[in-house]
This record gives structure tokens, sequence and C-alpha cells, in this order.
């Protein structure tokens, strides 16, 4: 952790997705930190446990690094996102600041709802995979809890899985998630950019959104 803002110290906890390690967070985790933000960017089990668990297990490690932010802020890469709405809906902190989710399935991806029929996607992916689907019931509902916070999503138009995309992905999307998908009630901003899933958060474009929206609370920034 490192780095201090001109109004306090203001944390940014980074959360990234399923089959992914902190580290493929970290270009941006720079980013921020050279911004002036202290920076929590967390490795959690992501394949073997599920989305309520993985927040019950991080979130002893989130209150403790809240307690030393002025303001703590979330930025997150695809399942990321919704961990962190758990996590919301669990233990919202009372310092919570913004959102910034990267590729985000709010609605789920027709890519898991094609491939969890097979056990080797199941056994890689785990619980958490097979909360990724776009069937989403009440219970589902009720987990993730509304968006009463400041929430902007970037979504991405770009694929490196054409076939995939062609074939189980209606309409724009970023090869795993399609641009309606990443939608939610109660958001505050949404923009498309040009990225592809895998490797949108280490897009410059996207980076320099992010901290816009962290700083203003809307996008629009270089």
């Amino acid at each position: 952790m490192s780095g201090t803002s001109a109004d306090g110290t203001e944390g940014v906890l980074l959360l990234h997705g399923i089959a992914r390690r902190a580290a493929s967070l970290r270009p941006l985790e720079r980013r921020l930190t050279r911004a002036g933000y202290v920076t929590l960017n967390l490795d959690y089990p992501a394949r073997r446990l599920g989305l309520a668990d993985i927040a019950e297990v991080i979130a002893p490690t989130v209150a403790a690094f809240g307690e030393d932010v002025t303001r703590l802020h979330i930025v997150t890469h695809s399942m990321g996102g919704l961990v962190a709405r758990v996590l919301l809906a669990q233990r919202r902190p009372d310092n919570l600041g913004r959102v910034v989710m990267l590729g985000p399935p709010n609605g789920g991806s027709e890519i898991t709802d094609a491939l969890h029929r097979f056990a080797a996607y199941r056994r890689f992916f785990g619980p958490a995979g097979a909360e990724l689907g776009t069937e989403r019931g009440a219970a589902q509902a009720r987990l993730f809890g509304r968006v009463d916070y400041p929430l902007g999503i970037i979504a991405g138009s770009r694929s490196l899985y054409p076939l995939a995309s062609l074939l189980l992905l209606p309409g724009p999307n970023d090869g795993r998630v399609t641009v309606t998908r990443t939608r939610l009630d109660g958001m505050t901003g949404h923009i498309v950019l040009p990225a592809a899933h895998p490797t949108m958060m280490w897009n410059r474009r996207l980076a320099a959104e992010t901290l816009h929206f962290l700083r203003e609370g809307r996008f629009g920034g270089r």
C-alpha cells in the first residue's frame, strides 16, 4: 500500500475475476497508486467457493483496510464485480466511496449457460462458476442486494473469441459478456469501449476512465 490523495488517504479495493489472480490487476493498481490512492489488491479463492462464501472470507481483511482510509473505493474485473455486490449487500462500509466494474457479468453470461453442463467446466470454475449463468432467482437477487451507491460500469465490445461471440453471445460483447448483461439497475454511469474481456484491465483508456469515475463520480476522462 502506498500513496495519499489530496483530500486525505483514500483506498481502493481491487477484486480480480474468476480465473485470475491479483497479479492481473497489478498494472491498474500501479496506476491508482501513482494517482495517490492506497490499494488492497486481494487474491481470493475464486474457484473454490461460492460468491457468498468468498465475500465472507475477504470481509475481515477489507474491513481492516477500510478502517485506515477516509474513503474506500472498489474496482473490479469480471466476477469480482459480483463479489463486490455481495460484500456490499452483507457488510457495506460506512466510508464507501465509488465502485467501478470492468466487464461484470451482472446479468450472467450465455457462455456459462452453454458450458456448465460439462464436468470439466464445473471442476475448473467451481461453485462460483455455477453462479455466472443468466438464470437468476430471488435468492440471488437477495444475495446481491440493490445498488444505492455510486457505480460506474465499463463494458467491452471487442472479442478475442469470434466463434463464441457469434454463436453464443447475442449483440455487442467482449467475448465473455454481452454489453447488455453488464448493465445494472441503479448504476450511475455506463460506457462501452473497444476492449476484450481477458485484457481490458490492462487497457490505458479503461484505466483513465476508472480514475475519472473515482475522482468525479462520472465517466468522461482522457
